[in-house]
């Protein structure tokens, strides 16, 4: 089974979570710049506030097995400091059902638990 891990980090963080991805044999991740705001609704600097905030998703598709691995890989290189802080960002996980390479027209999907490869 595949997952996709979406996960939305501080853009200062965002090349230090691709080097350990990388590092670590998880080459595979599309960026892109999104803003948003969490739980602390936004900030506010002086009299301005700021209800979105940038910041860098990562997604990726990997092997199931993998997942605990990723993530922790994740959080260690995006956390702000030892304990982290607010804003360090989120992961999303979820299941991907067919992996389909466009040039070829290959369905590279892993076989559900339980089931033989071919």
């Amino acid at each position: 089974m595949m997952i996709m891990v979406r996960a939305i980090v501080r853009p200062e963080k965002a090349d230090d979570v691709l080097t350990a991805l990388m590092d670590a044999g998880f080459p595979a991740v599309t960026k892109y710049s999104v803003a948003g705001r969490g739980k602390q609704r936004g900030i506010k600097i002086g009299e301005i506030t700021y209800d979105e905030i940038p910041k860098t998703m990562l997604m990726s598709v990997i092997r199931a097995e993998d997942k605990d691995f990723v993530i922790e890989t994740i959080m260690k290189s995006a956390r702000s400091g030892a304990k982290g802080a607010f804003g360090d960002g989120k992961i999303f996980v979820s299941p991907v059902e067919d992996v389909y390479t466009v040039s070829s027209g290959v369905c590279d999907t892993a076989p559900a638990e339980g089931e033989a490869s071919a």
